[in-house]
């Protein structure tokens, strides 16, 4: 009995720490703690210590260094392993698919397509497309932008060469964050404006590349007449397909701040492109 109690007390008893000044003897600092309290003091310390380690290697590119973590072209090159497994994967099926269909010709079957269109016999009666409120919103923003379109009409093939004749549509209405310069590579200007924005086609056009790349995330390019190209990068979503013809002022897209490089926030990089050289696009577009 008497062991526990002195346990006890020993917990219980306060110890003091002081700092001197060595010349004078002066008591600069102290402090006045128990067995108990100071255990709980270097476990909250530990924890702190812990807990601000985790954190900033979390949310820093300190990541990076962990052995196995995988940095920024790692994380590209698995990407488009992944793209290139799938391509192989699909290729292969088409492949499989072409030979069960040879070999069903040489034995004088009907092809596998053939027997797949014929057998069934579905009803899209049952199907009901719901509305969406938002949808409805968007379609009327973009239906009142383009009451003022001046290329609504018909087109004419461009009688000339030059650019001097031809009318961009803006992209985008709104503030140039950074603007055009070859020397650092920067062949576009970027246009912060309001998140969700509209993206217009500058001019009438064909549709020739949409995809996503890891640097510009959802990017859109569209070849016109008169060789110019004009592209559209950083999009939140991309609203026309490969292919597709465009006229200016048609909403091809929605502003965002896709991809992992050249962006911190939402904004449109648009570039124009002519005969294989870059433009300024501030000397043809008034944003």
């Amino acid at each position: 009995m008497a062991k526990d109690e002195k346990r006890k007390s020993n917990w219980r008893d306060k110890y003091r720490f002081t700092v001197r000044n060595d010349h004078t003897l002066e008591e600069v600092w102290k402090i006045v703690l128990t067995r108990y309290n100071a255990f709980l003091l270097i476990t909250f310390i530990l924890l702190f210590i812990i807990w601000g380690t985790s954190t900033l290697i979390s949310f820093t590119n300190l990541r990076e260094f962990i052995p196995g973590y995988p940095d920024v072209n790692m994380r590209r090159n698995i990407l488009m392993s992944a793209i290139r497994l799938d391509s192989l994967d699909r290729e292969l099926r088409l492949r499989d698919k072409y030979f069960d269909n040879l070999n069903a010709i040489i034995s004088g079957g009907q092809p596998l397509k053939q027997q797949e269109e014929s057998t069934p016999d579905r009803t899209y009666k049952a199907i009901k497309f719901n509305t969406s409120a938002k949808d409805s919103m968007l379609r009327a923003r973009v239906e009142n932008e383009e009451r003022y379109n001046l290329s609504l009409g018909s087109s004419t093939p461009e009688s000339t060469s030059g650019l001097a004749t031809v009318h961009f549509f803006p992209p985008v209405k709104g503030i140039v964050s950074g603007r055009y310069d070859v020397r650092t590579k920067h062949f576009g200007t970027d246009i912060v404006t309001n998140p969700k924005a509209i993206v217009s086609a500058v001019l009438d056009g064909t549709v020739i590349f949409t995809g996503w790349t890891m640097e510009t995330g959802f990017v859109i390019e569209i070849q016109h007449q008169n060789n110019i190209v004009s592209v559209y990068k950083h999009n939140a979503g991309l609203l026309k397909e490969t292919g597709d013809l465009v006229r200016a002022g048609d909403a091809i897209s929605i502003v965002g701040d896709s991809g992992e490089l050249y962006t911190s926030g939402p904004h449109l990089h648009f570039e124009i492109w002519y005969k294989g050289s870059s433009l300024d696009p501030e000397k043809h577009i008034l944003f």
